[in-house]
Parts: structure tokens; C-alpha cells; sequence
């Protein structure tokens, strides 16, 4: 038995890495000098020796590293810890205890591995603790699946306690029974366990009764790790139930009210709820409340309509899908309750009677359900509409103390969909607000056809300060802007409506594109001046002004910060206009500068926002570069203007851009040289009469008899006044579209002024009869010349 200096393993572990095992603890008997006298099967088991190898033998050399305290001792002790050789040389860690034989000098010693022993204890412990939870339903089965230990206690309802012995099928409902016993037979086959699987259950002696058990079972095994049965652990839902109730309340905090839209909240309120409160769910609202406006005081089953079902697979009654309106519910006493904030509980049969009418049941209650749950959608004092919630087949019917959680639970959603509600509101207001501002999306006039396309940030999620216009000016001009004013929301479509009022009244005016930018520079400081305190930095702008005239053929183009014009020639090539681009509008002490272009006719000049060249790569040169690009290959002579402006945009914006995009599109024209006919005026009274000779020469060529009386008096006063009051050198000029435009200039700067003279006045009458004469008149300025006009409408343009 002299182990040598072999190798310990580890204790109770041989040399090829496995434990030694044994049933079950292993004895020996000593005489009273310490011999031998006694070997068990289990104690050759453990050690590896034989009883003919020990008995005889001192029992000290089976002891490796004997204690000082057992050296020399005449008696053993009661109980203690060893180390034991093992046949193959290992050592074994043992505890053991010892008891004298009754009647004889002899000692039975018993003795078990350390760790088993640890374990068992251990073991033991736990088991104590465990049956002493009355929370923890704890059942040991054996193989055949019978009850062998259990600390369940007597059901309050029957009074029988679960005996030892007995089957599930004694305890359960037969269909119960079967479908637990699977579960735990498939854990004592396979020794994969299961852990918290929620078991649906009815009892025996009450079958209506039913609780849900989670459920936890693992394979007992021996120590040769043979299956010996199946340890099960039932833990009553209703407290796992308080749990999944904290889980579903956090669930719809962080779910629902992501989105702005209401139909999207309402869907993401019916998911929350489906399956870990209900087996279907629907939410019904207000018609209003799809529109963002408020619901009516009185709200019934006719002013509302579906928003959402769950779950998307569900087949409802009567083919009821989303958007549906609900049928008219009947007055009904709960029905009043609901309107006052309550959450109803119905089963079936209370929800039929309530209802009466057979078709309105088809039409509500779902194939298979036994229960709903109704909730009114209150929030800031108004009934948005409901959500209701079913439950179906086996599902356990709701209780009352659900009923707070669906409280809760409607509550955050109707807070939710109220928020979704104002904003619908409040962004439709925006949108139609900016709608009613911005011009007709196509115009044709005489100087441009024009098309305008507009895509809001976030697809619409957002409405931001972009706008464009085009405003018909005297003498076949036409004005081309484009604009973009800092920030989002009402605020820029209000300041937007402004500006866009501001220049058309300047250019009413026909101030030169730099002038006319100075005064909006103006308009806007005073706009920011009159924010509120802190807000003053976030009023701004920026914009491009440009006044196109169809008989020079030429363009002014001046700009306060905003990008450039991209200009498409006839023969495709396209690029951008080099301009000197002045400080945005809400910055002053800089001068704006007019750049001045020629311009062929059919030539497209492209006006558009940042938005469109401002991506995400941040990049506004490549942006830019994409878009000159983009219109050098799509502005073809052939090919619609606004077909190409919306193509424009598709092309070039994301889906859901951070930032408005918008693109204008002019293409020019040209009054043809025989629609205009010019004089120079010499500064002699006598060139009135001469005047007035030109003009109905010319007026009799173009065939517009009908209008040489009118035109001869307006032609008559304005040379006159030219004469009179202005400064050479001097001319007059007549363009003939659909209108006839009379036009005298001098170098003059003094501004014409209608009067009414007195009965008793020589003079004073010249601009009161142009005025009168005429569509419309007015006077502009240039460089050291001004031009005095006057419009007459052509009945049949040649």
C-alpha cells in the first residue's frame, strides 16, 4: 500500500481524470487496537482494495498524512477529515465518522468523500430553503413521473394537501396533466431543463378556475450520473405578473410617442399590448382627430374610426380593417362611465347584452374571444376615442386589478396621440399657410414660361422658410426670385409672407435688384429688432432677385448670401452665373451688387434653396456641380418644364431631406424687334406734334386703329412732360404685345407726381389723364435716367 510519491489528482479523482463514485458511503470495522476486521463493498469502491488486502491490517496505513492528533492516539474520534490512499496511489479527501458497536469492543467507522459530503449538505440546505418559501411550489418526481416529495401545501380552496405517491392527473385537469407531463418527461430524457416556461393550469376539484405557473425543472441524476427523476419548480404568476406589468408600463414609455404621426402612435400603442396584454387590440379615434383637430364633447360609436389593430395578422369580424368607422353604440349606463374616464371589464356574455344589436356583436367581438377591456384615450380634457383589448381561446379572462394597469397604460398613450394630434394641426396649418404664400407652381408670360417644384424637410415632416416667386413687372418684365429664411415651423412661413409682400411691393416699384435688396436688408433688421429678447439672431435670410427684360434680352441678377443662378444656354451647355453675392439680409453695412447678363432666347435660368445642393456629404461645390450637371441633361427644348423641375428634385434630394429644397426654372423669351418701335425725342416743344405723327404711323402698321386716339393723348402728355420738365438726351418707345406699352425716358431724376388740378388751372392734367387712359402707369429709375410708362390692353394680340 506505500503510495510512493505518486501524483494527487485532486481529491477522489483518479488518474485518468474521473471521480471515484460510490453508492453509497463506504464502511470498515476496527478492533480496539485499529486492525482491519471489516471491509465493505462500497469501501472497495472508494479505495480500490480489496477485503482481503486490508483486513488484518493497521487502519493507519491507509491514512495518508496522518494528523498529529490521531499519532499515538489509543481510541478514534467521533468524527473527522483524512486523506486516504486509493489503490492506484492517488489520495482520496474523506470525511468520516465513527460509532462503537453496541456490546462489543469493535468500531464501525462510515466514511464518504469530502466534496459528496459538502454537497449533500449544501444540497440540503438549499432544498430547506426552498420548501420553506410559500412562494415556491417544489415537487420531486421519480421516473415514472410520481410525486415522491413536495412541499406543496393543502389548496385554500379544497383543503386536500398534494400526498406523496400521487400522479398530476390526480391534482390537474387530464388535459393539463398531459401537457405538464410531456414538459417534464422530455427533461428526464433529453437533461436539457426548463426554465420559466409559463404553464397554463386548471385544478382538478375547479376546473373553471385557472392560474398560469411558471415553470422551472431539471433531471435528477446518481452519482454514475443515471437519471433518477425530475425536480420541478412552480412559481405562482401572480407575482411574475406584477413584474410583467412594470415591464409592459416601461415598454410603452419607450415605444409609444416616438412618432408624430397619429395613426403611427396609435399602431405602436396596439403592438405594445399584443401578446403581453391581450391576444388582439384595436384603437379607434375620433374622425377629427386623424385631421389634428378636436374631438367632439360627446363622443360615440359613430364619430370614430379605426387606427390601429394588432396583432397585422389577425383576422377581425366583418373584414373590419384600418380606417373603418365603427357603428353607434347604444346608450348604455357603462357606456356613460367610459365617457367619464373609467376602464370597462366585459366578459362575453355582459358585452352581447350590453351591445344587443346581433349585427354590431358581428361586427366587434373577434372569432374566439371571451373578454375585452376597454379604455377611453383622455388627455388635457378630451376624449380622443378608445382602445380595447382581447383576450381569446385559453387566455385567462381580465381581472379588475388589470383594469389600473390599462389605465395607465391608455393614459400615456392618449398623451401620446395628442401630441401627434396638435402637431398634425399645427403642421397642417404651417403647410397651408406656406401653400397660400407661395405663387402658382407654372406661370406664361410674355418674358419666361416658369416652374417651381418644392420638396419640406423631413418629407414633409417639417416646414421650413424656402420660397420663390415670379412677378410680372411693366413693359413685359418679368422679376424671378428665390429665398430661404432662417428657421422652421410658423414662425418662417409668417416671416416669409412678409417678405414675399415686401418685394412685391418694391418691385411694384421697379427698384434696380441692388436697391430693392437694400430695402429688404432694411425690413429685416427691423424684423429682428422686434423679436423677442434672445430671438434676435435667429430672424435672417437670404435671396436672389433677378428682373428679366424680353426686349434687351437681358437679365439683373443681385444677391444678398443666397447661391448663385445656374443659367442652361440653347445648345445645352449649362453654368453657373458668376455674380457678386452680397451679406444675407439681417447683416447691414455691406453693399449689394447687380450683375448684368445676356441672355438668348429659350435659355433656362435655374433658382433654387441650399437644401438642393446642400446633401449629406456637406459638400455644396459637388452639390452644386451635380446640379448643373443634372440641368445640363434634363432642360431640353422638348421636354415640359415642370416635368423637368419635379425630376429635378427627385433626383437630387434624399427621401427625407434635413433641410427644404426648392428649384425655379425660367425659360426666357424674346419680343420679337417688329412688336417695338423707338425715337429719339428732340428737346423742342414742336417734337410733341411729331410724336403723335410717329405713333399712328406705327400703331396703323401694327393694326391697332382702335387705340390711336388713347395713345396719341398719353404719347402727347408724357413728351411734354419730357420736354418740360426732364432732361436730354430723351426717347420714346412702343412695344407691342398683349398689351401696348408706351414708354418715354429722359436723364432726369425727378419723380413724376399725380395731382388733380383745379377747375381754374392751366396745367397740371397730363399723368391724371394717362392714368386714366391708360391700364396702368408708373415710372422707374435707372443709372441717371428715369422712364416714365403707360399699359394699354390689346383686345385681339396680334
Amino acid at each position: 500500500m506505500n503510495a510512493g510519491n505518486a501524483e494527487n489528482i485532486g481529491p477522489c479523482t483518479g488518474p485518468d481524470g474521473r471521480r471515484y463514485a460510490c453508492d453509497g458511503p463506504a464502511a470498515a470495522v476496527l478492533d480496539d487496537r485499529g486492525t482491519v476486521v471489516g471491509w465493505t463493498g462500497t469501501a472497495e469502491d472508494l479505495t480500490g482494495f480489496r477485503a482481503e488486502e486490508i483486513c488484518g491490517r493497521p487502519v493507519q496505513e491507509l491514512v495518508a498524512d496522518l494528523p498529529d492528533d490521531l499519532r499515538g492516539a489509543t481510541e478514534m474520534p467521533e468524527s473527522g477529515r483524512v486523506r486516504l490512499w486509493h489503490q492506484c496511489g492517488d489520495t482520496i479527501d474523506v470525511t468520516f465518522r465513527t460509532t462503537r458497536v453496541e456490546g462489543s469492543a469493535e468500531v464501525l467507522v462510515l466514511v464518504a468523500p469530502t466534496h459528496h459530503v459538502a454537497d449533500r449538505e449544501q444540497g440540503a440546505a438549499l432544498l430547506r430553503a426552498l420548501s420553506a418559501q410559500n412562494r415556491i411550489t417544489i415537487a420531486l418526481h421519480d421516473t415514472d413521473l410520481t410525486t415522491v416529495q413536495t412541499n406543496a401545501t393543502p389548496d385554500p380552496l379544497d383543503g386536500r394537501p398534494v400526498q406523496p405517491g400521487t400522479q398530476l392527473c390526480d391534482v390537474l385537469c387530464t388535459e393539463d396533466a398531459e401537457s405538464l407531463e410531456a414538459v417534464l418527461r422530455q427533461v428526464l430524457e433529453t437533461g436539457v431543463p426548463v426554465v420559466r416556461r409559463n404553464q397554463q393550469v386548471s385544478w382538478r376539484h375547479d376546473p373553471v378556475r385557472r392560474q398560469t405557473l411558471s415553470l422551472s425543472a431539471f433531471r435528477l441524476e446518481d452519482m454514475r450520473g443515471r437519471a433518477t427523476g425530475v425536480a420541478a419548480l412552480y412559481i405562482d404568476s401572480a407575482d411574475d405578473r406584477a413584474r410583467r406589468h412594470l415591464d409592459l408600463a416601461r415598454e410603452v414609455a419607450e415605444q409609444v410617442g416616438g412618432s408624430l404621426d397619429v395613426v403611427r402612435t396609435a399602431q405602436d400603442l396596439a403592438d405594445v399590448l399584443v401578446p403581453a396584454f391581450g391576444d388582439l387590440a384595436a384603437v379607434d379615434l375620433a374622425h377629427s382627430v386623424f385631421d389634428g383637430e378636436e374631438p367632439s364633447k360627446r363622443l360615440s360609436g359613430g364619430d370614430m374610426g379605426n387606427a390601429a389593430l394588432a396583432p397585422a395578422t389577425a383576422v377581425w369580424p366583418a373584414g373590419i380593417t384600418r380606417g373603418d368607422p365603427l357603428p353607434p353604440l347604444p346608450d348604455h349606463p357603462l357606456l356613460r362611465s367610459f365617457r367619464h374616464g373609467e376602464t370597462l371589464v366585459f366578459g362575453l356574455d355582459d358585452f352581447i347584452a350590453m351591445v344587443g344589436d346581433p349585427r354590431v356583436v358581428e361586427y366587434l367581438v373577434p372569432k374566439g374571444a371571451h373578454s375585452v377591456m376597454v379604455a377611453p384615450l383622455h388627455a388635457r380634457g378630451l376624449t380622443l376615442g378608445a382602445i380595447s383589448a382581447w383576450r381569446c381561446g385559453r387566455s385567462d379572462p381580465f381581472t379588475e386589478d388589470e383594469a389600473d394597469l390599462m389605465t395607465q397604460i391608455a393614459s400615456r398613450g392618449a398623451l401620446a396621440i395628442d401630441n401627434a394630434r396638435r402637431y398634425t394641426r399645427e403642421h397642417r396649418a404651417a403647410v397651408a399657410l406656406q401653400q397660400l404664400l407661395l405663387p402658382p407652381a407654372t406661370t406664361d408670360t410674355p418674358a419666361a414660361e416658369t416652374a417651381s417644384a418644392y420638396l419640406p424637410a423631413g418629407g414633409g415632416a417639417e416646414i421650413s422658410g424656402d420660397w420663390y416667386d415670379a412677378i410680372t413687372l411693366p413693359s413685359l418684365r418679368l422679376a424671378l426670385v428665390a429665398g430661404d429664411v432662417v428657421g422652421h415651423g410658423m414662425p418662417a412661413s409668417t416671416t416669409v409672407g412678409r417678405l414675399r409682400a415686401a418685394i412685391q411691393t418694391l418691385a411694384d416699384l421697379e427698384l434696380e435688384p441692388d436697391e430693392l435688396l437694400t430695402r429688404i436688408a432694411d425690413l429685416v433688421q427691423r424684423l429682428a429688432a422686434e423679436a423677442p429678447l434672445g430671438d434676435q439672431d435667429s430672424v435672417g435670410a437670404t435671396c436672389l432677385y433677378a428682373v428679366y427684360d424680353p426686349v434687351a434680352q437681358r437679365c439683373a441678377i443681385a444677391s444678398a448670401g443666397h447661391p448663385p443662378p445656374v443659367l442652361v444656354r440653347p445648345d445645352g451647355t449649362a453654368e453657373v452665373v458668376g455674380i457678386s453675392p452680397g451679406p444675407p439680409l439681417a447683416l447691414c453695412g455691406m453693399p449689394y451688387e447687380t450683375t448684368m447678363i445676356d441672355l438668348e432666347p429659350g435659355s433656362v435660368l435655374a433658382f433654387y434653396t441650399d437644401g438642393l445642393v446642400d446633401q449629406h456629404d456637406r459638400d455644396i461645390d459637388r452639390g452644386l456641380r451635380r446640379l448643373t450637371d443634372a440641368l445640363a441633361a434634363s432642360c431640353r427644348p422638348d421636354r415640359a418644364l415642370d416635368d423637368t423641375g419635379r425630376a429635378l428634385l427627385a433626383d437630387l434630394t434624399d427621401q427625407a431631406p434635413r433641410d427644404d429644397a426648392t428649384l425655379l426654372l425660367a425659360r426666357t423669351r424674346a419680343v420679337p424687334a417688329e412688336n417695338t418701335a423707338h425715337w429719339e425725342i428732340p428737346a423742342d416743344p414742336a417734337a410733341v406734334s411729331k410724336a403723335r405723327e410717329w405713333t399712328t404711323r406705327q400703331l396703323t402698321a401694327w393694326g391697332l386703329e382702335d387705340l390711336l386716339f388713347t395713345t396719341e393723348l398719353i404719347v402727347s402728355e408724357l413728351v411734354t412732360n419730357a420736354i418740360r420738365y426732364g432732361r436730354p438726351p430723351m426717347d420714346l418707345r412702343l412695344i407691342r404685345h398683349n398689351v401696348l406699352a408706351c414708354e418715354v425716358t429722359d436723364s432726369s431724376s425727378t419723380q413724376p407726381r399725380l395731382r388733380r388740378a383745379h377747375t381754374t388751372d392751366e396745367g397740371g392734367r397730363g399723368l391724371f389723364l394717362v392714368a386714366q387712359l391708360g391700364g396702368r402707369w408708373g415710372c422707374r429709375h435707372s443709372q441717371n435716367r428715369k422712364t416714365i410708362w403707360s399699359e394699354q390692353i390689346i383686345e385681339c394680340p396680334r
